[in-house]
């Protein structure tokens, strides 16, 4: 009996290792280490990747075993894109692209199915006049909502008192207009900005307008903007900050229950210690601020978070990443340790503020400037060695209080390039995953750990199938289903992708 029930779970693990399961594409002549690329998803069956390489635009369609199926040129776009955002279906693929012509921005959506065949001629959403001499000429926005019912297609221009002029379009899943409009929003000061631009499932666009100081370090004061879908308005709800100082603001939308979350790190005076975090939470639906306040962070979670940092000092290199929803109203919130170190710099958090990571504002078209506002400020520098290391997972809930907190214990750095640095989590349900690589013997291994609903984390087995000739870069990967994520590899100077089903 002892014999049959250790051969039970004998099976039983070997069946938990086998369920991971990773399958490569193989190298394509045109794909470079340097091709721009974008991971549409699953669509009828196939799996879909674009690629963009010096005015070349193809679709690279994958079967589930990551066998290509065929790769189609997209000969119909211009040679000059200046960017392109795609929504996907079960069965559908909304390829939403902007490009000038002349002294014109010209805004258009496309429809493929699974195979990356357009039945009808793309359809033109708006244009808009700039001059033939602007330095950037990236004018619309794409948002879209979580069950992909609503698509919202935006500009912002400027008028002479330098107020934000909205131009909205939103549309249903059919790609049929709904409702466009032309709203003003006051700029008060030069020291405000706008960022963290969500559509809810009813298509009401939420965001917000923040200010900082004078030298951009913190957010002083700020406020939540609503503009309802078929309502030529902004509602204005102002963020009660009383004394502290926040940075990064980020914003999570539920859907289920019609709230939305703002949460930062918050400080108690300039260049001091990251002392907790703020949250708020508003119910957009009934119009009700339900809560804001601070949560400190005890000695025992900074002293588990410190690093090299001393105990007060542990969180001043942590930024905050991701917010999850959970079932019981509260929310998961993840953040990381960054820095970089450099001989011809110190390092400044507020630097790196408008990084990858960082606060999003859309670009800022106005008739009244040469210039364009491009809010992706890279401090990025050859002589800069990145680090990455821990991840802090803070479990809150209902009520914004506490409930636990654990850490994906991690140390990474590389010189001159963070391609292969940080992680990517994937939310299968039942537990949080995290993959990162980790250095061996000069090679990076993809490691995968996990932490469950309770808090507890632990390092998985590794994975199977990792083939030594692929490096990994799981920041840059997406999860295309339920159980299964695609994420990008460097194979000696080609740009692959790997699929792995857990």
């Amino acid at each position: 009996m002892r014999i049959l029930y250790l051969y039970a779970l004998l099976v039983l693990w070997s069946g938990a290792v086998m369920a991971q399961k990773i399958s490569y594409t193989e190298p394509e002549r045109d794909d470079y280490k340097s091709t721009e690329f974008e991971i549409i998803g699953r669509v009828s069956g196939n799996i879909l990747v674009y690629k963009s390489d010096r005015g070349d635009y193809v679709v690279s369609i994958y079967d589930n075993t990551m066998a290509l199926k065929s790769r189609v040129k997209l000969d119909f776009l211009p040679k000059k894109l200046i960017s392109v955002d795609f929504v996907s279906y079960a069965d559908k693929v909304f390829m939403l692209y902007q490009f000038q012509r002349k002294d014109a921005v010209y805004s258009f959506c496309a429809t493929m199915d699974g195979n990356a065949r357009f039945a009808d001629a793309p359809v033109m959403v708006d244009s808009t006049r700039i001059g033939f001499y602007s330095k950037d000429n990236k004018v619309y926005s794409v948002e879209y909502s979580e069950d992909k019912n609503k698509i919202l297609v935006y500009k912002i221009n400027q008028d002479k008192e330098n107020d934000n002029v909205f131009y909205t379009f939103l549309y249903d899943s059919a790609f049929k207009l709904i409702n466009n409009s032309r709203v003003s929003l006051p700029m008060e000061t030069k020291k405000s900005f706008l960022s963290n631009f969500n559509l809810t499932n009813e298509g009401d666009l939420i965001f917000n307008k923040l200010e900082r100081t004078n030298n951009r370090d913190y957010i002083v004061s700020g406020n939540l903007i609503i503009k309802r879908a078929v309502v030529d308005s902004f509602e204005n709800v102002p963020m009660q900050l009383k004394t502290q100082l926040l940075d990064e603001v980020k914003m999570k939308v539920d859907n289920n229950s019609k709230k939305v979350l703002i949460t930062a790190f918050y400080y108690k005076q300039k260049r001091g210690n990251v002392e907790g975090l703020y949250v708020s939470k508003y119910d957009y639906a009934q119009k009700q601020l339900l809560y804001e306040k601070e949560v400190a962070f005890t000695p025992d979670l900074k002293n588990n978070a410190k690093g090299e940092s001393s105990t007060n000092a542990a969180f001043n290199d942590y930024f905050i990443r991701k917010i999850i929803n959970t079932s019981n109203g509260g929310f998961i919130v993840t953040a990381e340790s960054y820095y970089t170190t450099s001989r011809s710099q110190p390092w400044n958090r507020w630097n790196y503020m408008y990084g990858p990571y960082g606060m999003y504002t859309p670009y800022y078209y106005s008739p009244y400037s040469p210039f364009y506002y491009n809010p992706w400020y890279n401090n990025y520098n050859s002589q800069d060695r990145y680090h990455y290391d821990n991840v802090a997972v803070l479990s809150m809930d209902n009520d914004g209080n506490l409930l636990w907190s654990n850490f994906v214990h991690k140390s990474q750095y590389d010189d001159g390039s963070d391609l292969y640095l940080s992680y990517m989590m994937v939310n299968i349900g039942s537990e949080l995953r995290f993959l990162y690589n980790e250095l061996d013997r000069r090679s990076y291994i993809l490691t995968d750990n996990s932490v469950q609903p309770d808090g507890k984390a632990s390092r998985k087995p590794t994975l199977r199938n990792l083939d030594k000739g692929f490096t990994w870069m799981p920041r840059y990967g997406k999860q295309i289903s339920g159980r299964s994520v695609l994420v990008p590899c460097i194979y000696r100077n080609y740009i692959c992708f790997a699929k792995i089903d857990f």
